[in-house]
């Protein structure tokens, strides 16, 4: 297994999410600096590209370049253009609580998230020992066509959290957070998915934001602790960077695709840093370029 170390390339983040290699730049949603924002690969020259109120998160572009980008206190998916902001889909109808990372296809067809359930107040009111047996509500993976449209729901899924699509455009996969698990589908051309599988399932690792590598092999965040983990269809794990703080979503980026930049913050509990700016971006140089989306 090969074993990194990252280093802390920018501070004062409140809660980074959402990292995406964009033209030259890593861009990332800030919630509660109410953000969308991007930077250079080394860390300087942050920009804010857009003002979310509702908390920003997962994001993508559409084939044409308008941006998109999860609103998730309310529930929407933002639209970004040359005309400027619009809704470009409510899907509060079909989350549990807030919505949450997103991907889009290479043809514009987006899968979002959502808790599910109130994870912040759970774990206040049970603990930990008492979150851990208890059974959290699942929710829906949410399909929307290159319109806005909600095309299909997807059921049962366990805190629907970071995805990736194969370079081909065939399969989907998304972490399940709550099940420790990555789940596969095939992706039809009308953007539909169907034949669900396990494609890692993990022991105490939840899942959060991930990209994929020109391997076939997934980078993701483990929620629980500080460290980024690459993990082989099947479930092995080939490799762990270490961080500063808990680490919660990652990207391959930079000129070679091969910086693999975690959005890390001491916790996730928004009781605990909403008024707080300890959240940073760490990256480290790693062997494999990204590969697919996003």
């Amino acid at each position: 297994m090969d074993n990194y170390v990252s280093t802390v390339i920018r501070e004062g983040l409140s809660f980074g999410e959402g990292p995406r290699w964009h033209e030259g730049r890593l861009w990332f949603a800030d919630f509660y600096r109410h953000g969308v924002y991007s930077m250079a690969s080394d860390g300087s020259d942050e920009r804010l590209e857009h003002t979310v109120l509702n908390q920003p998160s997962g994001l993508g572009w559409l084939p044409g370049g308008d941006l998109l980008c999860v609103s998730a206190i309310d529930q929407r998916v933002l639209r970004f253009s040359d005309d400027g902001e619009s809704t470009f889909a409510d899907i509060s109808g079909y989350c549990g609580f807030w919505a949450n990372d997103m991907i889009v296809s290479a043809t514009g067809y987006s899968y979002v998230g959502n808790f599910g359930f109130d994870l912040d107040t759970m774990l206040m009111e049970l603990g930990v020992e008492g979150f851990l047996a208890s059974s959290p509500p699942n929710t829906n993976l949410v399909v929307l066509d290159p319109e806005g449209n909600v095309i299909q729901t997807i059921p049962e899924m366990a805190f629907p959290n970071g995805s990736v699509i194969t370079p081909d455009g065939k399969t989907l996969i998304v972490g399940e957070t709550m099940a420790y698990r990555l789940s596969a589908f095939d992706v039809s051309t009308d953007g539909t998915l169907s034949n669900r599988r396990v494609w890692a399932q993990l022991e105490f690792v939840a899942t959060d934001g991930m990209c994929l590598d020109a391997d076939g092999q997934i980078w993701l965040a483990n929620a629980l602790t500080s460290q980024c983990l690459r993990v082989k269809e099947g479930g092995e794990i080939t490799g762990e960077v270490a961080t500063t703080q808990n680490a919660y979503a990652c990207m391959l980026g930079g000129e070679s695709r091969t910086t693999l930049f975690i959005m890390t913050a001491p916790s996730s509990d928004r009781f605990k840093i909403a008024n707080a700016n300890e959240g940073k971006i760490e990256s480290v140089q790693v062997a494999t370029p990204g590969a697919g989306l996003p």
